[in-house]
């Protein structure tokens, strides 16, 4: 037994206890309530007092309580967030504006990226993050699983950015169909008698609804769908599948699932001597920034991610702050042509 417990007649001391918010607040010469809203990762608070209270935080050794917030307010002050393959575009843009939104609203976010698609692995995911201090989840993408296949904890506030999911929790989307159909529709209208598509993979679901849009869209004008050609979202892919496209005089006019599979395309084009748009109009799908860089600059469908960002952080937080049953919530944010230099009308033949 050491010296200082023979004092204390054997028994442990209690701990100190650690520095409060108040030590903090005096420390850096603010109140207990700027600390508070520095320890949320509020963007109200000006960057040069943010500054100073978290360096009276260090100092200190202060570190919020979750369980305290928790215990007072009711909430963690965390989101779940579940996506899966963050390397593509649509994923990152949706994650970058999920989080934007979470901390604007003073939440910051738990993320999980799910190595495959499959059921099992994203019920895994959510069941990892619902064992942490989150007030609810927001799934990027269920992919293949379904209502039935994805095993969600109850009574957790849980939005979708899948419409398979609507009458089990509320969904918020981009047009994928409306876009699809506005892409076909342009090139259709600038008198191409087909539209080919260079289609994104088959477990993913906006790639199959964009797929699904196209042959509708070809049907209803009385043109017939040609052969696919499928790519996994990357500008290589796209490469690879174009120069099939390329390679046939036949193509006139080709509809890519997403840009960055289309600049692929346009690569293939140009190396194979096809003139765009004078031999093959091109029509993309997201308008990434790179769009507007490429030769021709890209014409293409502009999907808002910032405002699916933002709708499915303000779906969740009317259930996590109101406790609104909003299952049968579905929220489509429209999308747009922007025209620009790949697609004009089809060369007259002699």
């Amino acid at each position: 037994m050491s010296e200082s417990s023979r004092r204390s007649g054997g028994r442990r001391r209690p701990a100190l206890p650690g520095p409060s918010m108040m030590d903090v607040a005096a420390l850096a010469g603010v109140s207990a309530q700027t600390v508070s809203r520095v320890a949320r990762g509020e963007a109200t608070v000006r960057p040069g007092t943010a500054r100073r209270v978290r360096d009276a935080m260090e100092q200190l050794g202060y570190s919020p309580s979750r369980a305290a917030r928790a215990l007072r307010y009711g909430q963690f002050g965390t989101v779940g967030m579940v996506a899966h393959r963050l390397a593509r575009t649509g994923e990152s843009r949706t994650v970058e504006a999920v989080v934007e939104a979470a901390q604007a609203e003073g939440y910051t976010v738990t993320l999980v990226d799910v190595a495959s698609p499959e059921p099992d692995d994203v019920s895994a995911a959510v069941a990892r993050l619902s064992h942490q201090d989150i007030d609810g989840l927001i799934i990027v993408r269920a992919e293949t699983a379904t209502p039935d296949t994805l095993a969600l904890p109850a009574h957790l506030p849980v939005v979708v950015s899948d419409s398979r999911f609507v009458g089990h929790h509320p969904a918020v989307g981009a047009d994928q169909t409306g876009g699809a159909r506005t892409a076909v529709g342009h090139l259709l209208g600038l008198g191409h008698a087909c539209v080919h598509h260079l289609a994104g993979p088959e477990d993913s679901t906006p790639a199959r609804q964009r797929e699904e849009s196209w042959r509708k869209a070809l049907a209803e004008a009385g043109a017939t769908a040609p052969e696919v050609v499928r790519g996994d979202w990357s500008a290589a892919s796209g490469y690879d599948a174009g120069r099939a496209l390329a390679a046939d005089p036949r193509v006139t006019a080709v509809f890519a699932a997403n840009d960055e599979m289309a600049a692929g395309l346009i690569r293939a084009l140009h190396e194979a001597g096809r003139a765009i748009p004078g031999d093959v109009s091109v029509v993309g799908f997201d308008d990434i920034d790179l769009s507007a860089q490429l030769w021709p600059p890209l014409t293409t469908i502009e999907q808002d991610f910032a405002e699916i960002g933002r709708r499915l952080v303000n779906l969740l937080l009317r259930q996590v702050r109101d406790a609104e049953d909003l299952a049968d919530t579905h929220e489509v944010v429209p999308v747009r042509l922007v025209e620009r230099s790949s697609t004009a009308p089809p060369r007259s033949t002699p």
